[in-house]
Parts: C-alpha cells; structure tokens; sequence
C-alpha cells in the first residue's frame, strides 16, 4: 500500500512538474490586459501604469486592450472566452465583478467564467456639496435631507454604477431618500454639482479631488474605513456615524481553468510591479493607491462584495432600464 501512494505522489509530481516549469518562465511573450473601459479613464490609466512597470520587471511586452461598453460586460466576456493560459489578463473593477451580476443579464457566468488573481488598487469615493452649499458636515446635511419638505437631489453619473450604488448605500444608511439627476458619466455629474443642479455628489476621488483643493467643492466625508492618505482631512463617514465602507477595486482576473501555478506567477508579478516606489507615486497622482491579496483570498472577498451590492440593489430598489 505505502509502495502504491509512493508511486501514485510521484505520478502527480511529475504531472505538475511541466506546469511549474511553464510558471517559472512565465511569461514568455506579450500578455493582453483587457481593460473594459475607455482609454483615458483612471482604470485605463491605472492599468497602463502597472502595465510599464511590468513591463520593465519582466522584460516582455504588457498590452493594454480597451474593450468598452455594457457597464464593462463586454470586457468581462472576451476574457471569459479567451485561452486559460495566462496570456490574456482582465483589470476589472467592482461594477462589473460584483455589481453588474445583480442588475444584467450577462452573457457569461460570473460566479463560474473566471478565476481572481486579487486585487491590485482601490480609490475611495468622497461625498461633496458645492462651494456654496450652506451644509459643512455631514450631520447638517442628513438633517436638512429629513426634513418633511426636503427638497435636495444628488448628481448621479450613471444608473448601476459603483457611484450611484455608493450613493444609495449612504442614503440607506442615514435612512434618507433623494431624488437623482442623471447624468451621462462622471464628468457631466461633477459639473452638475458645481453649479447647483444637484446640491451633492458621491464620486471617485480622482474625478473630484482637484475640485476640493480648489476650494470649488467640499468634502464632507470619505468612503474609506480609515482617514485616506489621499485627503487625511476629509473624515470618514465611519467616524461620523454612518456604516458606509466602499472603495472603487481594481481587480485582476483570468479564465477560469488557468493553471493555478500561472496565477501565482501573475500575482507576484502584479503585487511586485503595484508596490514599486515609482508606480505607488504615479497612482498617488490618481488618487489611487496600491491594495493587494493572494488568489487564495479572492473566493471570499468577492462572494463578500456580490452579497454586499445584492442587497444594495434589492432595499433600494435599483432597476437599470
């Protein structure tokens, strides 16, 4: 018996044998990042920073591939169809892995189509009035927000996105409801706000933190779960007494039925290339900064996040026409 287990671990030792080999000189020509969002946006440009420092560590090519439209699904499913070999690598965000499943109908399975490698950045999302807002914290403004004849609206940029469901977690929070006024992306919400058409905004730190410095916005509170070294004045909606805890993830993902050797490989490479001095003060121009974990801890983070969104869109009763 203890002959047959012998030859039975060796067997398997030399059926693993040749995929260590190929992790170890992994890899071995140019990988695909597939970026399900348009060039020029801070996904975009996160992934293009990591991209060069990768590129540079590894001396292989690291191409970016924006692949836009569905809230990032179209993405997400060219991933999900592609090789299992490692060579093809999706940089997703939380919208799209842990929102868009509960709002879509999605041409692939999320829960089956794709193995994580972990987590590589996050940016943390502020809530801000305009200049001349009479509310200065974030007390004053829930209190203005439950009066009988409130008559406040918040800038949405989009109807299932991670900023209108951050939106919606804080209003569930402070068991307020507000009116929206749509808009057609970040850019358009922010300048909504800026002249008053909406009277706030819950938006990602880099498409509003000039804004703030400028003194053309006023931050009430931040979403991280501590002060962020991004804006450490801005206290958190935690400490203001709100259960309000997200951060706009960025995530790196493969095929499922990758060999799990290859998604070692991709993690190290990603966690050596994030927390290099040079990309940390590059994503610090973004108001970014590096978050990383093992792909032995995505399975329970994400099923933690998917549940955590799920509910978001059920108690508020969010519908994507």
């Amino acid at each position: 018996m203890l002959q047959r287990r012998a030859l039975g671990a060796a067997a398997l030792g030399l059926l693993a044998a040749p995929k260590l080999a190929q992790a170890q000189s992994f890899p071995d020509r140019p990988v695909t990042l597939v970026v399900p969002w348009a060039a020029g946006g801070s996904t975009d440009a996160v992934a293009r920073i990591v991209a060069a420092r990768l590129q540079q560590d590894t001396g292989r090519g690291f191409v970016v591939d924006n692949r836009t439209g569905a809230n990032g699904t179209i993405g997400f499913g060219s991933v999900a169809r592609a090789r299992p070999d490692g060579y093809t690598v999706l940089v997703g965000t939380v919208s799209t892995y842990a929102m868009a499943p509960h709002l879509y109908q999605l041409p692939y399975d999320n829960d089956r189509a794709f193995t994580g490698v972990g987590l590589i950045a996050s940016q943390p999302m502020i809530l801000c009035v305009p200049r001349n807002s009479p509310y200065r914290t974030l007390a004053e403004f829930v209190t203005a927000a439950r009066a009988p004849n409130a008559r406040l609206v918040y800038a949405n940029s989009g109807t299932g996105s991670s900023t209108h469901l951050a939106t919606e977690l804080f209003l569930n929070a402070a068991g307020i409801t507000m009116q929206d006024v749509g808009y057609r992306g970040g850019a358009p919400a922010v300048q909504g706000t800026l002249t008053g058409e909406a009277q706030m905004i819950v938006q990602a730190a880099s498409g509003v933190l000039p804004l703030i410095q400028s003194g053309d916005l006023r931050a009430l509170a931040i979403s991280s779960a501590q002060r962020s070294p991004v804006a450490p004045d801005v206290p958190t909606f935690k400490e203001q007494g709100f259960d309000v805890e997200v951060a706009e993830h960025i995530a790196v993902l493969v095929p499922a039925e990758t060999p799990a050797p290859i998604v070692q490989r991709l993690n190290e490479l990603f966690r050596a290339a994030v927390t290099a001095p040079e990309t940390r003060e590059r994503l610090a121009a973004l108001a970014t900064v590096p978050e990383t974990m093992r792909p032995e801890e995505w399975a329970a983070y994400n099923a933690a996040e998917n549940a955590k969104w799920r509910e978001v869109i059920r108690a508020r009763n969010i519908r994507v026409q």
